[in-house]
């Protein structure tokens, strides 16, 4: 972490107790902070900490924050000049296009010979940017601003809540080229309509790759008496500065002091009443946050138990056996309807299955039906015959009970199994089950032939 020091206040930039105002509550203003020195680090982030208040719904014109190569001058953008070189970073509360899309933060990058187009808000020239609410925020607003390895990263906290961690992604931009060295700084302007733009908070952290992070230097004693007597320089300074604004301003001073300190006013029934309602609502956006990182959870528990099932019965693997689950490719596994394709499959295998039990059956039936008749009609005469009959219709029936057999192992294995789709098991096939079924029927069709003919000879012989 390296501290950058501040100097060249420009024109209305107000100092308050704990904070820097850029500059009043009034209309057409400008007002800028710049950095003394120039960096000396390559890449670094910068968190800035800001209100900006004001009485309508409508604000003018915005804060920015800025790092330049030159330091900058009060101009038109912001209260900053134009044609800069470097980085703008602008929290822009007017609406110049009437597009109904402010407050609106974006990032512009300038090499020194763009015009900012305050018609259109800089929409075409910036690297990037998002819509977010920063006026009239009950906490104060952060922002963190990155530029490591030519990545531009802007992180922001929409003063909601008080908690640190509610930052959210509003600017990612590759590939940002800007000067290896310059200045920080800070701007804010008013124009027709006047907001209160007040700077709470700039730390700035340098930032170095890993292992190339330079060795600490103890400062001399020169040094630090240098530094020891600017800075009570600057305090003293401020104070002048402030117990003159008091002496010109007394009224507004007066208001100040008990608006923004704590300790000389007491909080009022409606302020508590509104509090209640914020903290209330923050703690359901904070309730309904964790119900939506739950969800998150579960559908993707659920997405990746999908996975793994596909990808276990697809490899042969059953459950339950201790295996550790295989390693699914991302994107591999069945959808949904993958899955109630291969379910409706399995069902109707096992109606088929069934069709043909009922058909086999059937013939079971009708075969016993015949030899039942033919045992009731045996003759003496015809014994022999009649026993070759019996024995041909036995190996028919052992044929049929088998074939059943197998098509009600099939059956079962179709209906236990708890998987989805069916596992290859040695079974009947359908060409078995075709030539077995025409083996009977020559049968059949034989031994009604031979009875027949057998009867119309006995007739003849009586």
């Amino acid at each position: 972490m390296e501290p950058c020091r501040f100097g060249n206040i420009l024109e209305m930039l107000l100092p308050a107790k704990r904070w820097l105002e850029l500059h009043r509550l009034s209309v057409a203003k400008k007002g800028s902070i710049w950095t003394k020195n120039k960096t000396t680090f390559d890449w670094w982030q910068v968190e800035v900490v800001f209100r900006v208040n004001g009485r309508g719904r409508l604000g003018a014109d915005g804060f920015a924050f800025w790092y330049t190569e030159n330091k900058g001058v009060e101009g038109p953008v912001f209260g900053s000049n134009d044609h800069w070189l470097g980085l703008g970073v602008f929290f822009d509360s007017f609406d110049n296009d009437n597009r109904g899309n402010n407050p609106y933060i974006m990032a512009m990058y300038n090499d020194g010979t763009k015009t900012f187009d305050h018609q259109t808000d800089g929409v075409a020239q910036q690297l990037a940017g998002c819509q977010r609410d920063f006026r009239n925020k009950p906490f104060p607003v952060r922002a963190k601003i990155e530029y490591y390895k030519n990545v531009l990263t802007i992180l922001f906290h929409n003063g909601n809540s008080n908690n640190d961690e509610d930052f959210e992604l509003c600017v990612r931009a590759e590939n940002v080229y800007l000067p290896q060295y310059g200045h920080f700084g800070l701007s804010a302007a008013t124009g027709g309509l006047a907001d209160d733009h007040d700077a709470l908070k700039f730390l700035t952290y340098s930032l170095y790759p890993p292992g190339t992070q330079p060795t600490s230097q103890n400062i001399g004693d020169a040094e630090k008496e240098k530094f020891s007597k600017e800075y009570e320089e600057y305090k003293d300074k401020l104070e002048k500065q402030k117990e003159e604004y008091r002496k010109e301003h007394p009224d507004e001073a007066k208001r100040r002091d008990m608006e923004f300190n704590p300790d000389d006013a007491y909080e009022t029934s409606q302020q508590r009443e509104l509090q209640q309602i914020f903290q209330g609502q923050s703690s359901i956006f904070e309730i309904l946050r964790g119900l939506h990182r739950k969800i998150d959870e579960v559908i993707g528990r659920q997405e990746r138990a999908l996975s793994m099932l596909s990808a276990v019965q697809t490899g042969g693997i059953p459950q339950g056996q201790g295996m550790p689950p295989p390693q699914v490719a991302a994107g591999g596994g069945l959808g949904r309807h993958e899955i109630e394709a291969l379910l409706g499959g399995q069902r109707e295998i096992v109606q088929s299955a069934r069709d043909i039990k009922s058909f086999v059956t059937d013939i079971h039936q009708r075969t016993g039906q015949i030899l039942t008749k033919q045992g009731d009609q045996g003759k003496p005469a015809g014994g022999g015959l009649a026993f070759e009959a019996n024995a041909l219709f036995n190996e028919v029936k052992e044929s049929l009970n088998i074939v059943k057999r197998d098509i009600a192992e099939v059956a079962s294995k179709s209906q236990g199994g708890p998987c989805p789709v069916v596992q290859p098991v040695s079974c009947l096939t359908t060409a078995y089950f075709f030539v077995f079924m025409g083996l009977q029927l020559i049968v059949i069709i034989g031994y009604i032939t031979y009875q027949s003919s057998k009867e119309s000879q006995a007739k003849k012989f009586y």
